[in-house]
């Protein structure tokens, strides 16, 4: 999952970038509205979360600039004002979710995995199970017959994108953008690297190979 944070606050932006990449989500951080929201309407996110007060362009602009273009992402308001008036302002204009700061991180990461639940019904209690695998994002555990796979950070982020994508083939780049941030090179070996050694840990443990090659486009979990 591919989270980006638009704070110009570098404090809470590396503090979020930190704890969130902790529980498993690639992220990109950025520090004005104006490149926040270019940023968001032309990248593939999950979540975006953003800062009221911004400079460039504030977060009432952003909201309404990145919902224009994308429809399903999800938006998450940080903001000082409490007051009920600036809440249902930007709910309206397209926000899913608004939090008061300070916050709680915890909470934070509760309504983040919340929003992302409702995008996909197939997940049921944030359990995937796809034939001899079974994938637990809330304890970030990966099982294949019933055994146990230790997996990396990067390797269980992309099995997960793997299996909930199930069924068609995820593009090498829509892969690179989901598990890392905007720093890693796009002729990097790492995703090539990343998925030979998750092959051989799941093949470890079953019988089949789980992941396919789709050639020229990128790689497959057949259901």
């Amino acid at each position: 999952m591919r989270v980006l944070v638009i704070d110009d606050d570098i404090e809470i932006s590396n503090f979020l970038k930190t704890n969130l990449e902790a529980e498993y989500f690639a992220v990109d951080t950025v520090q004005d509205g104006e490149r926040g929201s270019f940023l968001a309407r032309t990248n593939d996110y999950d979540v975006v979360i953003i800062d009221n007060n911004l400079p460039k362009k504030n977060g009432r602009e952003v909201c309404r600039e990145i919902r224009e273009i994308k429809k399903d992402v999800k938006i998450i308001i940080l903001s000082v004002l409490a007051g009920v008036s600036i809440k249902v302002e930007l709910l309206s204009m397209g926000a899913d979710d608004y939090m008061t700061k300070p916050f709680s991180f915890m909470e934070l990461l509760v309504r983040i995995k919340s929003l992302l639940r409702r995008c996909n019904t197939s997940i049921i209690n944030n359990v995937i199970q796809i034939n001899s695998l079974t994938l637990d994002s809330e304890r970030s555990e990966l099982w294949r017959n019933g055994k146990k796979i230790n997996l990396t950070r990067k390797e269980f982020m992309l099995i997960e994108c793997l299996m909930k994508n199930a069924g068609r083939t995820v593009s090498q780049g829509e892969m690179m953008e989901h598990v890392w941030d905007m720093r890693l090179d796009s002729f990097s070996n790492a995703l090539k690297t990343h998925i030979n050694n998750l092959r051989h840990k799941i093949d470890e443990a079953g019988e089949e190979n789980i992941i396919k090659t789709v050639s020229g486009r990128g790689y497959k979990i057949e259901i």
